[in-house]
């Protein structure tokens, strides 16, 4: 007997007796209803995608256990992340409800492709996607030292082009003495669907081009083919005076993205909204990491309900990050710390050089637990010279605001610049239901 069939014979007898103990437990009707649903639906569609992590334990009774347990039981997530390319990826998605139903649903697809040199390697270890969201889960092994480097990543398609994505991943944490690091990498669809075949490349920062490593795997659509719920909404909500136009809601496996609007007629800037969550009939509030809607209005991104449809559901806020129009545009000078328009509730605290760039420290006034801090744009001296913007800083407890400016100790006379974002909170709850049925 090999030793991975030893494992799995032991983790069969750890699900066993893990069922024998849910059994036990009294299932509403529905639930019950909903588990025999999703077997009958994965044994239709899905069963060649179980072989993976299957051995000699049934499809009927490990999906009884998973779509049973998986929700309501962290022991029974515990025994999952044992099983081959499982390791680490439940715990990493464990806040998100919407993903963990997708892996309940068997979209989770293993990849298992490695690239290694120079004594480290690059695991992809699987993928969960739809056409609005693609998250890789990876290992790193042999990053001894990465706590003294970072990585620069490129994703490319099957033609070994840039996908025209959004993206965002963390720089590797230190490694433990092992030398294994996990993480994932979220990926944003607007401009283009998910690519037939993915090549993910990792490479130090600022070392030769060929010290990188490079992952490449296919990628089934099958899975997720037509799973997309598009629900009309058409609402206009007012917060504090200014008009916020709900369009639609669109459901994918992976997440729900809401259209919103800001009305152009609007006498302020909208930098964000607080505490925006859906809320559905049980109380249940499926969360969005969207700090912040610049702009006219974005796309938002919430947890999924796809497979776990509400009767009903409710847009919820406690209010608004704004600033008047009028007051958008503020001038400084460096020299004096005189500052010209602007909210009266930003003040300049100091400005400094520090080698080729100008720093300035601000305080805000009522920004009490602020999600966002202070940024500017379109900056330019009295010459007409643009600067950018090189680091950001945000102190929420004592309300305070630094901006690193680029270069900006060779700015001639004062900077003009623009609010690009704002920490002022002002408070004022709404609430909108938003219909279920497309």
């Amino acid at each position: 007997m090999t030793d991975e069939q030893k494992s799995f014979d032991t983790l069969e007898e750890r699900l066993n007796a893990r069922k024998t103990e849910y059994e036990t437990m009294p299932v509403p009707d529905t639930a019950y209803q909903a588990v025999q649903s999703g077997i009958r639906q994965a044994a239709r569609k899905r069963k060649s995608r179980l072989r993976w992590y299957m051995s000699s334990i049934s499809v009927a009774a490990f999906l009884l256990l998973f779509t049973g347990c998986i929700r309501v039981s962290p022991a029974f997530a515990s025994l999952v992340e044992q099983l081959p390319g499982m390791e680490g990826i439940v715990s990493m998605i464990r806040q998100d409800k919407g993903l963990m139903m997708a892996i309940d649903q068997s979209l989770l697809q293993k990849v298992g492709v490695t690239d290694e040199h120079d004594g480290a390697s690059v695991t992809v270890e699987g993928i969960i996607t739809d056409e609005s969201r693609m998250v890789i889960f990876y290992t790193m092994k042999g990053m001894i030292n990465s706590e003294k480097y970072n990585y620069d990543i490129d994703l490319l398609d099957e033609n070994g082009k840039n996908l025209p994505v959004a993206f965002s991943y963390a720089s590797p944490k230190p490694a433990s003495e092992s030398g294994v690091y996990e993480d994932k990498i979220d990926i944003s669809f607007t401009e283009s669907l998910p690519p037939q075949e993915l090549t993910l490349v990792f490479k130090k920062r600022g070392k030769e081009p060929n010290n990188k490593w490079k992952v490449t795997f296919p990628v089934d659509h099958s899975l997720t083919k037509d799973m997309k719920n598009t629900i009309p909404v058409n609402q206009t909500m007012t917060v504090d005076g200014q008009r916020i136009h709900v369009k639609q809601a669109v459901l994918y496996p992976t997440r729900l993205v809401l259209d919103i609007e800001y009305d152009r007629n609007n006498t302020k800037k909208i930098f964000g909204i607080r505490d925006l969550q859906l809320v559905d009939e049980q109380g249940r509030a499926w969360r969005t990491d969207s700090s912040s809607i610049g702009g006219s209005g974005s796309s938002v991104f919430f947890e999924s309900m796809y497979f776990s449809t509400p009767k009903k559901l409710t847009l919820q806020g406690s209010g608004l990050s704004v600033v008047d129009k009028d007051e958008l545009v503020i001038s400084i000078d460096p020299s004096s710390g005189e500052v010209q328009g602007g909210p009266s509730s930003l003040k300049l605290l100091k400005s400094s050089v520090q080698g080729k760039n100008l720093i300035l420290e601000f305080t805000i006034a009522d920004a009490q637990n602020a999600t966002s801090g202070l940024s500017f744009t379109n900056i330019e001296d009295s010459k007409g010279n643009p600067f950018d913007i090189n680091e950001v800083g945000w102190s929420p407890s004592v309300f305070e605001a630094r901006v690193v400016i680029k270069n900006g100790a060779a700015a001639k006379g004062n900077l003009t610049m623009e609010i690009f974002s704002y920490p002022d909170q002002i408070r004022a709850p709404f609430s909108i239901e938003i219909p279920v049925t497309p």
